[in-house]
């Protein structure tokens, strides 16, 4: 990845809700999401967000099967240049 690359979104997995499943990791253009060594109280490793090269595109929240477990975030630059977040997309699967 590009080192000069703003970010273009951010992604929160809320590690209760995920099940492992790994659709979220395929399904991620970018490559920014992995299985955690962690156990959740269902006793699955979970997703989690390697902290950079989100495009905010939101494939990941689409392929989850699990409501609520994944959030993804669009960052918004706006002309004052200071970055904001926008949901695209809301907790849960569609």
């Amino acid at each position: 990845m590009d080192a000069l690359k703003r970010d273009r979104g951010h992604l929160r997995v809320n590690a209760e809700e995920c099940k492992g499943c790994g659709l979220c990791i395929e399904a991620c253009p970018p490559k920014v999401i992995r299985l955690t060594e962690r156990i959740n109280h269902y006793g699955y490793r979970t997703a989690e967000y390697t902290g950079a090269g989100c495009t905010g595109c939101g494939i990941c929240f689409q392929v989850c099967p699990e409501p609520g477990a994944i959030t993804v975030l669009r960052l918004v630059t706006p002309r004052s240049g200071v970055p904001r977040r926008n949901h695209t997309a809301t907790t849960g699967a569609i």
